[in-house]
């Protein structure tokens, strides 16, 4: 997640301090990624010092508030018109989990799916229902949140159809040790050592 960008668009809008730019990024996002308010000044410092925001004084409140500069609009133009690049994909904990598991002696590798299964259809219920809700009583502001629960939605989806790929793919390979157990035992002597020279083993 860029948390530079989404900076940088909120500010496009208007004019904030940092603990505004939290409050806003978690209200448009539904609080699906919190922001750590550290993170956020950590984020502008670094912003300010690559002439993308200006500090434009404080609110009289004591609270510093940022502006974008023009390098920080054109930042934000490029970012919104370039596609997001897939070339480095974000670890995903429970597939690293499952090609561990897969790998290791005496994991249940089945019982880790049912108990991933039952969890993630547990979650696009919760999601289901979320976007049922907001949509019942849509304001405009809601279209945002509307989204980004369409795309927790799917994403759980696809992560369902996967783990039953993953039980699938389980058994087939239990099969095929039991098909591969079964032709070793049935071939008797002759997996047994080769004869030597003298006809002896």
């Amino acid at each position: 997640m860029s948390i530079r960008h989404s900076l940088l668009a909120l500010l496009q809008d208007q004019p904030r301090y940092g603990y505004q730019l939290r409050v806003e990024f978690e209200n448009r996002t539904g609080a699906t990624w919190p922001l750590n308010i550290g993170q956020v000044y950590t984020t502008l410092d670094r912003l300010e010092r690559d002439a993308l925001v200006a500090k434009e004084g404080d609110d009289g409140e004591g609270h510093v508030v940022y502006s974008l500069t023009s390098a920080g609009k054109a930042e934000v133009r490029n970012w919104f018109a370039a596609p997001v690049q897939r070339n480095n994909p974000p670890r995903n904990e429970l597939a690293i989990k499952l090609a561990l598991a897969v790998t290791l002696p005496g994991v249940d590798v089945p019982a880790i799916i049912q108990a991933q299964r039952v969890e993630s259809i547990r979650v696009l219920q919760d999601y289901t229902k979320a976007r049922r809700d907001t949509a019942a009583n849509q304001r405009a502001a809601d279209t945002a949140w509307l989204l980004v629960l369409d795309s927790l939605i799917f994403q759980t989806e696809a992560e369902v159809r996967w783990l039953d790929l993953c039980e699938a793919r389980m058994v087939q390979q239990a099969q095929a040790d039991a098909a591969g157990a079964a032709r070793k035992s049935s071939n008797g002597a002759t997996e047994d050592a080769p004869f030597n020279a003298d006809g002896r083993r």
